[in-house]
C-alpha cells in the first residue's frame, strides 16, 4: 500500500505538465499582444510626442520581460519538477538547461518581478502629472515591497546555503 502511494506521489508531477504548456500559450498571446502594439505604433510614430513614444516603448519593454519570465518558469519548472528536457546535442541548448534549481529559480522570479516593476514605475512617473500624488506614493510603496522582498529572500538564501 505504502509503494503504491509513494508511486501515485511521484507519477503526479506530471499534472504539472499541462500547466507548463499552458505558460506555452500564455506566451504565445502576449506575443500577439506585443506586435499589435508594435503595428498600431508605427502609422503614428512621426505624429506623436516623444514621451508618448517612450511609454509606448517601455511597454513593449515590460512585455519582453514577461516573456522572458515566462520562459524561464516554464523551462526551469518543467525541469526541476517534472522531467529532464532531452535536446538532441545538435540542437541549440539555452547555457542555464539543467543548472537552475528551484532555489535559483526563485530567486531569478523575484528579479524580474522587480525589473518590471521597476519598469511600470518609470512609466507612471513619466505620466505622473496625470496621476495624484495618493497613487504614486502607493506604486513607491509596491515597488519598494518588492525590492525589499527580493532582497530578503536572497538574504535567506544566502544564509541557507552557508
Amino acid at each position: 500500500m505504502e509503494r503504491f502511494f509513494e508511486n501515485a506521489m511521484y507519477a503526479s508531477r506530471w499534472l504539472l505538465a499541462p500547466i507548463y504548456f499552458g505558460l506555452s500559450l500564455a506566451l504565445l498571446a502576449l506575443c500577439l499582444k506585443f506586435f499589435q502594439e508594435v503595428f498600431h505604433i508605427l502609422p503614428s510614430v512621426f505624429s506623436m510626442a516623444e514621451a508618448d513614444l517612450i511609454l509606448v516603448l517601455l511597454s513593449l519593454i515590460d512585455m519582453a520581460l514577461v516573456g522572458g519570465l515566462l520562459v524561464m518558469v516554464m523551462i526551469s519548472g518543467y525541469e526541476n519538477f517534472v522531467s529532464q528536457l532531452d535536446i538532441d546535442d545538435g540542437k541549440e541548448k539555452l547555457s542555464w538547461l539543467g543548472k537552475m534549481d528551484s532555489s535559483s529559480l526563485k530567486m531569478k522570479v523575484a528579479a524580474s518581478i522587480v525589473a518590471i516593476s521597476s519598469i511600470h514605475l518609470l512609466k507612471v512617473f513619466m505620466d505622473a502629472k496625470n496621476i495624484e500624488p495618493e497613487h504614486l506614493k502607493w506604486y513607491v510603496i509596491i515597488h519598494m515591497t518588492f525590492v525589499v522582498s527580493a532582497f530578503a529572500m536572497g538574504y535567506l538564501d544566502k544564509l541557507t546555503k552557508h
